[in-house]
Formats: C-alpha cells, structure tokens, sequence
C-alpha cells in the first residue's frame, strides 16, 4: 500500500513572534528563518537544531520559569519553525524571503535594506554551523558566491539610505527599491540553489555510506 502523505508542518507565527517578544530574543524572526534554512542544508555533520535554537541567546537558553515553558519554546521553533522550513528542500517548495510593508521612503528603504542583509548573513551563519571554512558541493559553492555579492550590494544601499548627508530624491528611492525586489529574487534563486545543491550532495552520500559496494580483495 502507498504511503500516506504526511500533511506539512505550519509555523505560527504569531505564537513564534510573541515569544521570541517574552525571552527577549536579540535575533529578528526574518533572520531566524534564514539561520535555520541555512542549517538544515548545512554539509556540517554537527549541526543541530537545539544547538542553532541556543545561539539565538548567545550560546545558552534564556531562564524559564518552569519546564512547560522550556517545552513551549522548543516545540514552537523545532517541531513547529524548523520543521515547517524542511520541506524546501524539495524544489517544487521554494523558500521566499519574508515580504515586510514598507512605505516607499529613505527609512523605508533603510528597513528592507537591512532586513535583506540580516537574511543574508543568518543563512550563511546557519550554513557554516560555526565552520571557519566548508565543503560546498559546486553549485553550492558558485551560488554562495552570488549571494556575497548581492549580500555587498544591499550593504552598500543600506550605508547610503542611513546616512542623511546623501542626497535621495524620491524618484531615487523609488529606484532604489525596485532594484532592491530584483536582487530579492535573486537571493531567493541562490540560496534555494544552495539549499538544493546541499541536499542532494548529502543523499548521494548517505546513499554511498548504506550502499558501500562489493569488497575488494
């Protein structure tokens, strides 16, 4: 008999965002997202979801009032969050990055800007689970050079949008913001890319670890 389809896990968000709210989490939701993203296609055998969970603190959990409220925070970001984020390593589910409202202004700008980089840079944290350097299978390696190169690019639009002795017509910022959507989907593209390339590296290495072959002599 076929197997019955297991139905996806769905993060609640609202629940993840209030929480994250009462243990005071430095880390924003956005970049949370990416971090664990990055994690589950990590190549790093010691990656793990508790491990990432803690390092949203620094390194240690915050202090819970009881054991039900340290089961509530790791079931909403590992069974829930975590969980809900594997499924795009199937490339019929991409990942989207999140879709903030902006107003179409200089600190509007400033916002997406900075929300982009901070997805960026928790992907590529989440990827090399503490990793000074990583075995990147080639597709992977070739997208993660993209994404430092769209990583510089919204950097330096995020420089120019906070300093206010730059000059910025609102025909410029209009722009600005248009090539931000762009480079949005290009990201997208690459770290699904990466994300993909990962996955299938990994099962093709499992595969020949179950599956070692005839002996020779």
């Amino acid at each position: 008999m076929p197997q019955e389809r297991k139905p996806p896990v769905i993060a609640n968000e609202k629940k993840i965002l209030a929480l994250l709210e009462t243990y005071a989490c430095p880390v924003p939701f956005h970049e949370i997202r990416t971090r664990f993203l990055g994690n589950i296609a990590t190549p790093a055998m010691s990656a793990s979801p508790i491990t990432v969970v803690k390092n949203l603190w620094g390194g240690e959990l915050p202090e819970f009032e009881s054991l039900d409220a340290v089961n509530e925070l790791i079931g909403v970001l590992v069974n829930g969050l975590w969980n809900s984020l594997t499924r795009h390593q199937k490339r019929s589910d991409p990942f989207r990055l999140v879709r903030p409202t902006v107003t179409p202004t200089r600190d509007g700008l400033a916002q997406l800007a900075l929300i982009r980089r901070q997805e960026l840079d928790g992907f590529v944290e989440g990827l090399f689970s503490g990793a000074e350097e990583l075995d990147l299978p080639t597709m992977a390696s070739a997208a993660l050079d993209t994404l430092g190169e769209v990583r510089a690019m919204i950097a330096g639009v995020h420089e120019v949008a906070i300093d206010p002795s730059k000059p910025a017509e609102l025909s410029d910022i209009a722009t600005t913001m248009k090539h931000l959507r762009e480079l949005t989907r290009i990201t997208e593209i690459e770290i699904n890319r990466v994300v993909l390339d990962c996955t299938r590296a990994r099962r093709q290495m499992i595969g020949s670890a179950s599956n070692p072959g005839p002996m020779r002599h």
